[in-house]
């Protein structure tokens, strides 16, 4: 389990707190579709998110990113563990006892074009989070749809057009007028940008900080690209296989990184300076399988620290060796392992 307590995330209550969150999908088979084994998702995961603040959180494909998010959103009910928001624990709640929370815990998805319904107008897709939460003036739902067009950048003539009419930083911009329609309190990104070209990205990114800063939102800000996540965030969590293997301030992890996999990570992030190169670090093997993943620290078998081969099978405990800097201590995954022993 990782750990994370809250006087490393600020003053004053996280707005959300995740404990020990778990999320394990059945793996059923056989002609009777039995289920065989369970795929663990998200295995054991504590994290804390402070008002104001973005958590960039980044992992290879699979590892789990979007599965957490949708259980702090609550478009999935955890198997285990506890989603706290502002004090009180969601994880559990019915869908009528959830809908209060709905208006504070808002999500951005990835594929615009798949999340919006093709088959209704912009403005009907807009003004839908007003009448599910019983606003029935149609004049005032007409006119917050204009204001969010124009928060985004969009022309008030959009309200007619459908979402194939429109390109793909302007789908995600909808989305996102979508998202702050109720003026949430906390926004899960699930990797909003990857599908966008790379001079698309930055308006969108822009736009979210503008749109932080005016009505200081928190963000869950889930990417695979670290360069992005380092221009975004307040702090960064690094997950693999489920977990979280380190967090910290963007600025340390950054300068410091202290887990292999961190590194590896990092030394993948390209040099925007022509003739400059970063040396790569190169993982050995594959992601173990989250359906049955290895005993004891699931990354040292791909590290390239050396480490006894007794030492493979023994956990990692997760702790914090600077303010604020928390990570997954393992002789074969922290090079300088020794020196944080006590």
């Amino acid at each position: 389990m990782n750990s994370e307590p809250q006087s490393a995330n600020g003053d004053g209550p996280p707005l959300m707190e995740l404990r020990d969150l778990q999320m394990f999908f059945p793996v059923k088979g056989g002609v009777l579709q039995r289920t065989q084994a369970q795929l663990k998702a998200v295995n054991g995961v504590s994290l804390s998110i402070r008002k104001g603040e973005t958590l960039g959180l980044v992992g290879e494909s699979g590892c789990g990113k979007s599965t957490l998010g949708k259980c702090a959103v609550r478009l999935l009910r955890p198997t285990g563990g506890q989603v706290l928001f502002e004090g009180n624990d969601i994880s559990s709640l019915s869908r009528k006892a959830l809908k209060p929370y709905r208006r504070d815990i808002q999500m951005i998805f990835q594929d615009p074009a798949e999340s919006l319904n093709p088959r209704h107008s912009i403005g009907s897709l807009l003004e839908e989070p007003f009448l599910v939460h019983g606003n029935r003036d149609a004049a005032d739902r007409n006119r917050r749809v204009l204001k969010l067009l124009d928060i985004v950048g969009l022309p008030a003539s959009a309200i007619e057009k459908f979402p194939f009419e429109f390109s793909g930083g302007q789908r995600q911009r909808i989305g996102i007028a979508r998202a702050i329609a109720l003026n949430p309190k906390l926004v899960i990104c699930d990797e909003p940008v990857s599908a966008l070209d790379v001079s698309v990205q930055s308006q969108i990114l822009n736009l979210l900080m503008n749109l932080q800063e005016e009505f200081n939102l928190s963000y869950i800000f889930i990417a695979h690209d670290l360069a992005v996540v380092k221009h975004i965030s307040d702090r960064v969590a690094i997950m693999y296989l489920g977990k979280i293997v380190e967090l910290g301030p963007t600025e340390e992890i950054f300068r410091n990184p202290l887990h292999a996999y961190t590194r590896a990570l990092i030394s993948a992030i390209p040099v925007p300076r022509p003739g400059q190169r970063r040396e790569r670090i190169l993982l050995k093997g594959d992601v173990p399988s989250p359906i049955d993943p290895p005993e004891g620290c699931a990354f040292a078998r791909r590290s390239w620290i050396p480490c006894e081969p007794e030492e493979l099978d023994k956990p990692g405990e997760f702790r914090e060796v600077s303010p604020g800097h928390w990570v997954e201590l393992h002789p074969a995954t922290v090079e300088d392992y020794a020196s944080y022993q006590r």
